[in-house]
Protein backbone atom coordinates (compact mmCIF):
# COMPACT_ATOMS: atom_id res chain seq x y z
CA UNK A 1 0.00 0.00 0.00
CA UNK A 2 1.02 3.29 -1.03
CA UNK A 3 1.77 5.61 1.81
CA UNK A 4 -1.42 7.34 3.75
CA UNK A 5 -2.13 10.68 3.54
CA UNK A 6 -2.15 13.37 6.37
CA UNK A 7 -5.81 13.52 6.18
CA UNK A 8 -7.46 16.25 8.29
CA UNK A 9 -10.51 16.77 6.07
CA UNK A 10 -13.66 18.20 8.14
CA UNK A 11 -15.81 15.47 6.27
CA UNK A 12 -16.12 13.09 4.95
CA UNK A 13 -13.09 12.56 7.61
CA UNK A 14 -10.20 10.40 8.42
CA UNK A 15 -11.28 6.76 9.53
CA UNK A 16 -9.58 4.18 11.52
CA UNK A 17 -7.18 2.14 9.30
CA UNK A 18 -7.85 -1.09 11.24
CA UNK A 19 -11.50 -0.70 10.66
CA UNK A 20 -10.94 -0.05 6.75
CA UNK A 21 -8.22 -3.05 6.77
CA UNK A 22 -11.36 -5.29 8.39
CA UNK A 23 -13.70 -4.28 5.84
CA UNK A 24 -11.94 -4.44 2.88
CA UNK A 25 -10.84 -8.19 4.32
CA UNK A 26 -14.84 -8.87 4.65
CA UNK A 27 -16.07 -6.86 1.81
CA UNK A 28 -16.67 -9.70 -1.03
CA UNK A 29 -17.52 -12.21 1.21
CA UNK A 30 -19.33 -11.33 4.39
CA UNK A 31 -19.23 -13.71 7.51
CA UNK A 32 -19.28 -16.69 4.77
CA UNK A 33 -22.17 -15.99 2.96
CA UNK A 34 -20.81 -15.61 -0.73
CA UNK A 35 -22.05 -12.04 -0.45
CA UNK A 36 -21.06 -8.14 0.39
CA UNK A 37 -23.57 -6.63 3.28
CA UNK A 38 -24.02 -4.44 0.57
CA UNK A 39 -25.32 -7.16 -1.27
CA UNK A 40 -27.75 -8.68 1.12
CA UNK A 41 -30.93 -7.84 2.22
CA UNK A 42 -31.87 -5.31 5.16
CA UNK A 43 -34.69 -7.55 6.19
CA UNK A 44 -32.18 -10.65 6.46
CA UNK A 45 -31.10 -12.70 9.71
CA UNK A 46 -27.37 -11.41 8.99
CA UNK A 47 -27.84 -8.06 8.16
CA UNK A 48 -29.92 -7.37 11.16
CA UNK A 49 -27.95 -8.78 13.08
CA UNK A 50 -25.11 -6.32 12.64
CA UNK A 51 -27.69 -4.05 12.76
CA UNK A 52 -28.66 -4.48 16.30
CA UNK A 53 -25.31 -5.19 17.22
CA UNK A 54 -24.62 -1.59 16.29
CA UNK A 55 -27.37 -0.35 18.35
CA UNK A 56 -26.65 -2.14 21.20
CA UNK A 57 -22.59 -1.23 20.99
CA UNK A 58 -23.92 2.64 21.20
CA UNK A 59 -25.93 2.48 24.54
CA UNK A 60 -22.75 0.05 26.41
CA UNK A 61 -20.54 3.00 25.19
CA UNK A 62 -22.86 5.21 26.60
CA UNK A 63 -23.16 3.57 29.82
CA UNK A 64 -26.68 1.36 28.97
CA UNK A 65 -28.78 4.36 30.01
CA UNK A 66 -32.49 3.24 30.26
CA UNK A 67 -35.47 4.30 28.13
CA UNK A 68 -33.51 5.52 24.98
CA UNK A 69 -33.73 4.24 21.61
CA UNK A 70 -30.75 4.12 18.83
CA UNK A 71 -32.05 5.24 15.24
CA UNK A 72 -30.26 5.15 11.86
CA UNK A 73 -31.37 7.40 9.60
CA UNK A 74 -30.72 9.29 6.23
CA UNK A 75 -30.34 13.00 4.88
CA UNK A 76 -27.74 13.91 7.54
CA UNK A 77 -28.17 16.49 10.76
CA UNK A 78 -29.55 19.03 8.14
CA UNK A 79 -32.68 16.93 7.58
CA UNK A 80 -32.98 16.74 11.50
CA UNK A 81 -32.72 20.69 11.82
CA UNK A 82 -36.09 20.62 10.01
CA UNK A 83 -37.21 17.12 11.93
CA UNK A 84 -36.62 18.42 15.04
CA UNK A 85 -38.85 21.21 15.32
CA UNK A 86 -41.76 19.21 13.57
CA UNK A 87 -42.01 16.54 16.02
CA UNK A 88 -41.42 18.32 19.07
CA UNK A 89 -43.22 21.99 18.36
CA UNK A 90 -46.56 22.33 19.74
CA UNK A 91 -48.59 25.11 19.22
CA UNK A 92 -47.95 28.04 21.82
CA UNK A 93 -44.44 26.80 22.44
CA UNK A 94 -40.98 28.18 21.25
CA UNK A 95 -37.86 26.41 19.83
CA UNK A 96 -35.09 27.67 21.85
CA UNK A 97 -31.61 27.97 20.12
CA UNK A 98 -28.02 28.80 21.47
CA UNK A 99 -26.34 30.62 18.50
CA UNK A 100 -22.24 29.67 18.42
CA UNK A 101 -21.66 29.35 14.90
CA UNK A 102 -22.82 28.02 11.08
CA UNK A 103 -24.72 25.28 12.15
CA UNK A 104 -26.25 26.29 15.17
CA UNK A 105 -27.75 29.49 12.76
CA UNK A 106 -28.98 26.58 9.93
CA UNK A 107 -30.73 24.68 12.51
CA UNK A 108 -32.44 27.67 13.90
CA UNK A 109 -33.05 28.94 10.34
CA UNK A 110 -35.31 26.21 9.39
CA UNK A 111 -37.12 26.30 12.97
CA UNK A 112 -38.27 29.75 12.19
CA UNK A 113 -39.80 28.21 9.21
CA UNK A 114 -41.72 25.79 11.11
CA UNK A 115 -43.39 27.77 14.09
CA UNK A 116 -41.89 30.29 16.35
CA UNK A 117 -38.35 30.63 17.62
CA UNK A 118 -36.50 31.92 20.58
CA UNK A 119 -32.52 32.73 20.71
CA UNK A 120 -31.23 31.55 24.34
CA UNK A 121 -27.87 32.86 24.07
CA UNK A 122 -26.25 34.04 20.89
CA UNK A 123 -22.06 34.59 20.48
CA UNK A 124 -22.47 36.71 17.02
CA UNK A 125 -20.88 39.47 19.14
CA UNK A 126 -17.79 38.00 18.83
CA UNK A 127 -17.79 36.29 15.11
CA UNK A 128 -18.83 32.97 17.51
CA UNK A 129 -15.79 32.34 18.24
CA UNK A 130 -16.59 31.35 21.81
CA UNK A 131 -19.26 29.54 23.64
CA UNK A 132 -21.64 31.10 25.73
CA UNK A 133 -21.49 31.01 29.98
CA UNK A 134 -24.18 28.60 30.55
CA UNK A 135 -25.47 31.24 33.33
CA UNK A 136 -26.25 33.40 30.10
CA UNK A 137 -28.72 30.86 28.59
CA UNK A 138 -32.32 32.22 29.03
CA UNK A 139 -35.22 30.63 28.10
CA UNK A 140 -38.31 31.70 27.01
CA UNK A 141 -42.02 31.55 28.74
CA UNK A 142 -43.04 28.02 27.30
CA UNK A 143 -40.04 26.73 25.49
CA UNK A 144 -40.47 23.16 23.37
CA UNK A 145 -36.21 22.55 24.05
CA UNK A 146 -33.23 24.01 24.16
CA UNK A 147 -31.20 22.60 20.63
CA UNK A 148 -27.54 23.38 21.39
CA UNK A 149 -24.48 22.30 18.75
CA UNK A 150 -22.18 20.86 20.87
CA UNK A 151 -19.22 21.46 18.72
CA UNK A 152 -18.76 24.11 15.56
CA UNK A 153 -16.48 22.93 12.95
CA UNK A 154 -15.49 25.82 11.34
CA UNK A 155 -14.55 28.09 14.37
CA UNK A 156 -13.43 25.96 16.33
CA UNK A 157 -15.28 26.28 18.90
CA UNK A 158 -16.74 23.44 21.37
CA UNK A 159 -18.91 22.84 24.82
CA UNK A 160 -17.17 22.11 27.57
CA UNK A 161 -19.86 21.31 29.92
CA UNK A 162 -23.89 21.23 28.88
CA UNK A 163 -26.72 23.29 30.47
CA UNK A 164 -29.18 21.45 32.52
CA UNK A 165 -32.80 22.18 31.30
CA UNK A 166 -34.32 20.45 34.32
CA UNK A 167 -37.90 19.47 32.38
CA UNK A 168 -37.22 21.18 28.87
CA UNK A 169 -35.75 18.84 26.58
CA UNK A 170 -32.29 19.24 25.95
CA UNK A 171 -31.55 18.32 21.93
CA UNK A 172 -27.93 18.98 20.42
CA UNK A 173 -25.81 17.97 17.49
CA UNK A 174 -23.33 16.05 17.90
CA UNK A 175 -22.19 15.68 14.61
CA UNK A 176 -18.44 16.61 14.72
CA UNK A 177 -17.87 15.21 18.28
CA UNK A 178 -19.92 12.06 19.02
CA UNK A 179 -18.20 9.68 21.19
CA UNK A 180 -14.77 11.80 21.43
CA UNK A 181 -15.23 11.75 25.42
CA UNK A 182 -17.14 10.92 28.26
CA UNK A 183 -20.46 12.71 28.98
CA UNK A 184 -23.63 11.89 30.34
CA UNK A 185 -26.39 11.26 27.88
CA UNK A 186 -29.22 11.27 31.08
CA UNK A 187 -29.01 15.16 30.30
CA UNK A 188 -30.25 15.08 27.19
CA UNK A 189 -33.78 14.47 25.38
CA UNK A 190 -32.16 13.63 22.27
CA UNK A 191 -28.34 13.92 20.49
CA UNK A 192 -27.98 13.60 16.85
CA UNK A 193 -25.12 13.39 14.12
CA UNK A 194 -23.89 12.59 10.90
CA UNK A 195 -21.49 9.92 10.51
CA UNK A 196 -18.96 11.21 8.32
CA UNK A 197 -16.86 12.72 11.19
CA UNK A 198 -16.67 10.64 13.95
CA UNK A 199 -18.40 7.64 13.02
CA UNK A 200 -18.25 6.13 9.49
CA UNK A 201 -18.74 6.91 6.32
CA UNK A 202 -21.23 9.27 4.79
CA UNK A 203 -24.79 8.40 4.38
CA UNK A 204 -25.74 7.61 8.12
CA UNK A 205 -27.93 9.63 10.76
CA UNK A 206 -27.65 8.49 14.41
CA UNK A 207 -30.61 9.48 16.52
CA UNK A 208 -30.13 8.94 19.87
CA UNK A 209 -33.17 10.12 21.93
CA UNK A 210 -35.48 9.43 25.01
CA UNK A 211 -38.18 6.52 24.01
CA UNK A 212 -41.04 8.93 25.80
CA UNK A 213 -40.01 11.99 23.89
CA UNK A 214 -40.07 9.91 20.16
CA UNK A 215 -42.97 7.37 20.75
CA UNK A 216 -45.45 9.75 19.17
CA UNK A 217 -45.02 12.19 16.17
CA UNK A 218 -48.13 14.29 14.99
CA UNK A 219 -50.13 12.66 12.31
CA UNK A 220 -49.97 15.13 9.84
CA UNK A 221 -46.66 14.92 9.53
CA UNK A 222 -44.92 12.58 6.08
CA UNK A 223 -44.72 9.00 7.06
CA UNK A 224 -40.51 9.63 6.73
CA UNK A 225 -40.22 12.91 9.02
CA UNK A 226 -41.92 11.03 12.20
CA UNK A 227 -39.91 9.77 14.45
CA UNK A 228 -41.87 6.91 15.72
CA UNK A 229 -42.04 5.83 11.90
CA UNK A 230 -38.37 4.68 12.62
CA UNK A 231 -38.70 4.28 16.61
CA UNK A 232 -41.32 1.25 15.42
CA UNK A 233 -39.94 0.15 12.78
CA UNK A 234 -36.53 -0.43 14.25
CA UNK A 235 -35.03 2.14 11.40
CA UNK A 236 -35.74 -0.55 8.81
CA UNK A 237 -39.23 0.95 7.55
CA UNK A 238 -37.40 2.14 4.03
CA UNK A 239 -33.96 0.30 3.11
CA UNK A 240 -31.30 1.30 5.25
CA UNK A 241 -27.58 2.36 4.73
CA UNK A 242 -26.47 -0.75 5.19
CA UNK A 243 -23.14 -0.84 4.43
CA UNK A 244 -22.36 2.88 6.17
CA UNK A 245 -24.33 1.08 9.48
CA UNK A 246 -21.85 -2.06 9.33
CA UNK A 247 -19.36 0.53 9.45
CA UNK A 248 -20.41 2.13 12.01
CA UNK A 249 -20.30 -0.69 14.06
CA UNK A 250 -17.10 -2.08 13.14
CA UNK A 251 -16.31 1.76 14.27
CA UNK A 252 -17.40 1.28 17.31
CA UNK A 253 -15.65 -1.89 17.80
CA UNK A 254 -12.76 0.21 17.70
CA UNK A 255 -13.55 3.26 20.05
CA UNK A 256 -14.04 -0.37 22.63
CA UNK A 257 -10.79 -1.24 21.57
CA UNK A 258 -8.93 2.30 22.74
CA UNK A 259 -11.02 2.47 25.98
CA UNK A 260 -13.95 3.69 24.97
CA UNK A 261 -14.61 7.12 25.53
CA UNK A 262 -12.19 7.65 28.26
CA UNK A 263 -9.84 6.32 26.17
CA UNK A 264 -10.77 8.51 23.17
CA UNK A 265 -10.89 11.69 25.31
CA UNK A 266 -7.22 11.34 26.70
CA UNK A 267 -5.91 10.14 22.74
CA UNK A 268 -8.22 13.32 21.41
CA UNK A 269 -6.61 15.99 24.32
CA UNK A 270 -2.96 15.02 23.29
CA UNK A 271 -3.91 15.47 19.59
CA UNK A 272 -4.84 18.88 20.41
CA UNK A 273 -2.52 20.04 22.42
CA UNK A 274 0.37 19.30 20.65
CA UNK A 275 -1.29 21.61 17.92
CA UNK A 276 -2.56 24.21 19.84
CA UNK A 277 0.71 24.47 21.94
CA UNK A 278 2.69 24.52 18.59
CA UNK A 279 0.21 28.18 17.65
CA UNK A 280 0.80 29.34 21.22
CA UNK A 281 4.55 28.91 21.17
CA UNK A 282 4.71 30.38 17.92
CA UNK A 283 5.75 33.90 19.01
CA UNK A 284 2.70 34.81 16.88
CA UNK A 285 3.61 33.04 13.53
CA UNK A 286 0.33 30.89 14.23
CA UNK A 287 -2.60 32.67 16.06
CA UNK A 288 -5.49 30.61 17.38
CA UNK A 289 -9.09 31.59 16.02
CA UNK A 290 -11.15 30.64 18.65
CA UNK A 291 -11.44 31.95 22.80
CA UNK A 292 -9.10 29.13 24.45
CA UNK A 293 -11.43 28.64 27.10
CA UNK A 294 -13.75 27.47 23.93
CA UNK A 295 -11.15 25.71 22.04
CA UNK A 296 -12.58 22.52 20.59
CA UNK A 297 -10.34 19.57 20.38
CA UNK A 298 -11.76 18.51 17.32
CA UNK A 299 -11.30 21.40 14.91
CA UNK A 300 -8.41 23.12 15.63
CA UNK A 301 -8.68 26.59 14.19
CA UNK A 302 -5.96 29.06 13.08
CA UNK A 303 -4.17 31.87 11.18
CA UNK A 304 -1.03 33.46 10.02
CA UNK A 305 -0.13 37.13 9.36
CA UNK A 306 -1.89 37.30 5.68
CA UNK A 307 -3.71 35.41 3.72
CA UNK A 308 -0.95 34.95 0.89
CA UNK A 309 0.99 33.24 3.36
CA UNK A 310 -2.07 30.96 4.29
CA UNK A 311 -2.11 29.69 0.56
CA UNK A 312 1.85 29.68 0.55
CA UNK A 313 1.07 27.17 3.32
CA UNK A 314 -1.39 25.38 2.22
CA UNK A 315 0.38 24.76 -1.30
CA UNK A 316 3.75 23.59 0.93
CA UNK A 317 1.58 21.48 2.84
CA UNK A 318 0.20 19.38 0.07
CA UNK A 319 3.36 18.92 -1.18
CA UNK A 320 3.93 17.00 2.15
CA UNK A 321 1.02 14.90 1.77
CA UNK A 322 -1.09 17.11 3.90
CA UNK A 323 -4.95 16.99 3.28
CA UNK A 324 -7.53 19.17 3.85
CA UNK A 325 -5.90 22.10 6.06
CA UNK A 326 -7.47 24.82 4.11
CA UNK A 327 -10.31 26.50 5.85
CA UNK A 328 -13.62 26.71 5.65
CA UNK A 329 -14.82 28.94 2.84
CA UNK A 330 -16.57 31.50 4.72
CA UNK A 331 -14.36 32.49 7.18
CA UNK A 332 -10.46 31.55 5.34
CA UNK A 333 -7.66 31.24 7.49
CA UNK A 334 -6.83 26.92 8.55
CA UNK A 335 -8.03 24.51 10.41
CA UNK A 336 -6.63 20.60 11.14
CA UNK A 337 -10.02 18.48 11.84
CA UNK A 338 -8.23 15.86 14.05
CA UNK A 339 -11.57 13.57 14.94
CA UNK A 340 -11.26 10.33 16.81
CA UNK A 341 -9.70 8.14 13.82
CA UNK A 342 -6.96 11.11 13.17
CA UNK A 343 -3.69 9.45 14.12
CA UNK A 344 -1.55 11.05 17.14
CA UNK A 345 1.41 10.37 13.98
CA UNK A 346 -0.32 12.85 12.04
CA UNK A 347 -0.78 15.92 14.40
CA UNK A 348 3.15 15.47 15.21
CA UNK A 349 3.50 15.44 11.35
CA UNK A 350 1.84 18.42 11.02
CA UNK A 351 3.84 20.02 14.30
CA UNK A 352 7.18 19.50 12.70
CA UNK A 353 6.13 21.16 9.28
CA UNK A 354 4.63 24.15 11.03
CA UNK A 355 8.01 24.21 12.75
CA UNK A 356 9.70 23.96 9.32
CA UNK A 357 7.40 26.27 8.12
CA UNK A 358 7.93 28.84 10.84
CA UNK A 359 11.61 28.56 10.03
CA UNK A 360 11.83 29.13 6.51
CA UNK A 361 9.17 31.73 6.33
CA UNK A 362 9.05 33.64 9.83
Amino acid sequence: MSKRAYNFNAGPAALPLEVLKRAQAEFVDFRGTGMSIMEMSHRGAVYESVHNEAQERFLALLGNPEGYKVLFLQGGASTQFAMIPMNFLGQGQQANYVMTGSWATKAYKEAKLIGETHIAASTEEDNYMSIPKLSDISLSDNPAYLHITSNETIGGTQYKEFPDTASVPLICDMSSDILSRPFDINQFGMIYAGAQKNLGPSGVTVVIAKEGLIADSPKHLPTMLRYNTHVSNNSLYNTPPSFGIYMINEVLKWIEEQGGLEGMHNYNRKKASLLYNMIDGSEGFYRGCADEASRSDMNVTFRLASEELEKEFIKASEQEGFVGLKGHRSVGGLRASIYNAAPLESCQALVDFMKHFKQTRG
